[in-house]
This record gives structure tokens, C-alpha cells and sequence, in this order.
């Protein structure tokens, strides 16, 4: 007689083994990347076909007159340049730089005292903000873009005198000529400040001072963080960019000075 449990025994074992037989052969490949390919596809219009060529034509038809608007803004005539103003530096100043703090110093504080019958002591900026030199010749709007190419605004700082204290020592540290207007200072050759003055007046420690930067640094921006210790923030929603343009149409001659407002013994 066949013995019927060990049949069931073996028929259970051959199911077993034919479901992972058939698991195992149903399994998915893995693929693995070996190789990237590339090739530059020249948008010409020799590539185009009609139909494209003409919705290209369509499209330069359209935006034509807004880029010759634009272009005639930018490169209108707003004053004359006498000399190339650029980052060169001479005794911690720059012909640019020196223009750019007077200008923002001066038109700031026409919009500061406006809103908050307060003007603004000193300004402070960065060298690298400024991208650009000025050259010698017409001046127009494109130029301000070029020199500040960045959405930088005015902000203003109420800073004690301790804290422009760390602002000298921050200047001088950098060794860089950071456009300054304001303030004036002897560098001594042990690297400390004497006859600081703010608006030709001697530094008071527990003054309270009002600094104009921009937005970047008032954030403590390029380790700027004295910037971050201040009691009260003005932000005057003036671009840095504006600011200079609307210097460029208020006069016919633009003007910058390498002055005594940095002496380095």
C-alpha cells in the first residue's frame, strides 16, 4: 500500500519549492547607470521650421519697442564724468568709493530727516559691493546698474559710541577701502585710531550715532556684526542703485575727492 502521508509530505515540498522557483524567475532585473551622452543642439533658424520661425518673429515683434524704451532710458545722458573714478586705493580710500558714501550720505539723510527729523551721521559701505568703475565721460542710468547691480536699500543704525569704536577697528583690520563718509580718523602705525571725529565733532562714547549701510550689512554681512548691535533699525526703502542715479541727474559734473577723512601715518 502506498503510504499516503509521506506523498502529502512530498507534494508539499514540491509546491514550496515550485512558488520560490517561479518568485525567483519573476524577479525584476536591477539596472545600473553606466554611461551619460551628450550633444549641443544649435537653436538656429535654420533649424526652425516655418511655423516656428514666424512665432519667434511674432515674439521679437512684440518685445521690440519695450527693449528700445529700455535701452533709451538706460543710456540717456544724465552728467559728464571728468575722470575715471575706480576701487584704487590710497590711504584706505577709493575715488569711487569716497563718491558712493558721500552720495548715499547725502541723499539718505534728505529721506531720514523727512521721516524721522533725524539725519544720518555716518555711512559705511562695502568695497565689493561695488562692481564696477565709473568711467571717464557720459554717465547715464546703465551705469548705476552696472556699479550696483545688486537690490541693496538704505538702511539706518542707531549705534552707541562704543560700537563705532568696533566699527574703526573693523575698518582698519580689513585693510580694505570700504566707502566711508561721516567719520574721520589717523590710522598710527600700531594699528590703533586717534582724533576720531564724527561730523568734524570728537566721538562720545554713550552717543548715540546714526549709521547709514545697506540691508547686507546691517545683517551682519561680510562680519560686519557690530551692525547687529544696534538699538534701532531704519529701513528707508531706498536702493543704493536709486540713490546714486538720482545723484547722477541732480548734477551735470559728478565729483569725488581723495580727502584727509582717512590719514595712515
Amino acid at each position: 500500500m502506498v503510504n499516503l502521508k509521506k506523498y502529502n509530505d512530498v507534494l508539499k515540498l514540491f509546491v514550496i519549492f515550485l512558488t520560490f522557483f517561479l518568485i525567483s524567475s519573476c524577479s525584476k532585473n536591477v539596472l545600473h547607470l553606466n554611461t551619460i551622452k551628450g550633444k549641443q543642439l544649435p537653436v538656429t533658424e535654420n533649424a526652425l521650421t516655418p511655423a516656428t520661425n514666424a512665432l519667434s518673429q511674432e515674439i521679437e515683434n512684440y518685445i521690440t519697442p519695450y527693449r528700445d524704451r529700455i535701452n533709451n532710458d538706460l543710456d540717456s545722458v544724465l552728467a559728464i564724468c571728468p575722470i575715471t573714478l575706480d576701487k584704487k586705493a590710497v590711504n584706505m580710500q577709493s575715488t569711487i568709493g569716497n563718491m558712493m558714501a558721500d552720495v548715499v550720505l547725502q541723499f539718505g539723510t534728505a529721506v531720514f530727516e523727512k521721516r524721522e527729523n533725524k539725519q544720518i551721521d555716518i555711512c559705511l559701505l562695502n568695497s565689493g559691493g561695488i562692481r564696477a568703475i565709473l568711467p571717464k565721460g557720459n554717465v547715464t542710468s546703465r551705469n548705476g546698474f552696472e556699479i550696483m547691480p545688486f537690490e541693496n536699500s538704505l538702511v539706518v543704525i542707531a549705534l552707541r559710541g562704543v560700537q563705532i569704536q568696533e566699527l574703526i577697528s573693523y575698518f582698519i583690520s580689513e585693510k580694505s577701502a570700504h566707502p566711508l563718509s561721516g567719520l574721520t580718523f589717523t590710522i598710527k602705525k600700531d594699528k590703533t585710531a586717534a582724533n576720531i571725529l564724527v561730523q568734524g565733532q570728537p566721538l562720545v562714547l554713550d552717543k548715540l550715532y546714526y549709521v547709514g549701510t545697506n540691508d547686507y550689512l546691517a545683517n551682519g554681512g561680510d562680519n560686519m556684526n557690530f551692525f547687529k548691535k544696534g538699538e534701532h533699525t531704519y529701513d528707508l526703502d531706498y536702493k543704493l542703485r536709486n540713490i546714486l542715479i538720482d545723484y547722477f541727474k541732480s548734477v551735470s559734473i559728478v565729483t569725488a575727492k581723495q580727502d584727509n577723512r582717512i590719514i595712515v601715518e
